[in-house]
């Protein structure tokens, strides 16, 4: 299938499960993974519409943006960890962060944002699972970094971000990852009453989204059903 049709196949399952849960389809924003992919399925994808997309890596992102700088409307997040020396570009380059875990990383980016003059929204990831592999600052922590964050003057914090442990079984990924989101869903209710902006949710992927729109996510992150599988394959924590 061509990356039009995958489009409109996600497209398709996010307004069934939209539906499910009695929620707007325009309630979700679809974001395209598109790191580790060669920048010609990014245009493949805006041309066919496609107007957010996620990448993992300043770096990588870097690399890109000049083949996808005339794209009109393209909007990139970025979706991976933050190194703090990375900070400043990472402010150049992307129009929201969804990674921040930490007050650290949040008053280097609002340093790097006000030298630009501008306004970054920004994400809190938080870790549910156990996994080493997996980032984000655990939920206890929570509360304090939104307080401090609340006096930042160019960042935003919009919404919480999560990644839920690799399923044993693929087939059953939703139910599997259904716990996290419920958890996600709930830090974000007993947050947004004192931070009003904390209204989003990104959570679901390729192999898990339906159930995240099921439990309330307003962003799905969607790498492989959109864009294939990635050469050389990618760990699990990357689909």
């Amino acid at each position: 299938m061509s990356i039009a049709q995958n489009l409109e196949r996600v497209r398709n399952e996010i307004a069934d499960a939209a539906a499910r849960s009695h929620r707007p389809a325009a309630d979700i924003a679809l974001m395209a993974v598109s790191k580790m992919h060669p920048v010609d399925l990014l245009l493949e994808a805006h041309a066919a519409g496609q107007r957010l997309f996620g990448e993992n890596r300043v770096q990588e992102w870097q690399q890109k943006a000049e083949a996808a700088a005339a794209l009109p409307g393209l909007e990139m997040h970025l979706i991976g960890p933050l190194q703090s020396n990375k900070t400043t570009r990472a402010a150049e380059l992307f129009q929201a962060v969804q990674t921040v875990d930490s007050l650290k990383i949040a008053t280097r980016l609002n340093a790097a944002a006000q030298a630009l003059a501008k306004k970054i929204p920004i994400y809190i990831e938080v870790k549910l699972s156990h996994e080493e592999s997996k980032h984000g600052l655990q939920p206890a922590e929570l509360p304090a970094l939104l307080d401090a964050i609340a006096h930042l003057d160019s960042v935003t914090a919009i919404g919480l971000m999560t990644v839920p442990p690799w399923p044993d079984d693929i087939a059953n990924a939703g139910n599997e990852a259904r716990p996290y989101f419920q958890q996600l869903r709930r830090l974000r209710d007993e947050s947004v009453a004192k931070h009003p902006t904390l209204t989003g949710l990104s959570m679901g992927m390729s192999n898990d989204f339906a159930a995240a729109i099921e439990e309330g996510s307003t962003c799905v992150r969607i790498g492989t059903a959109i864009f294939g599988r990635r050469q050389p394959s990618p760990p699990p924590d990357d689909l």
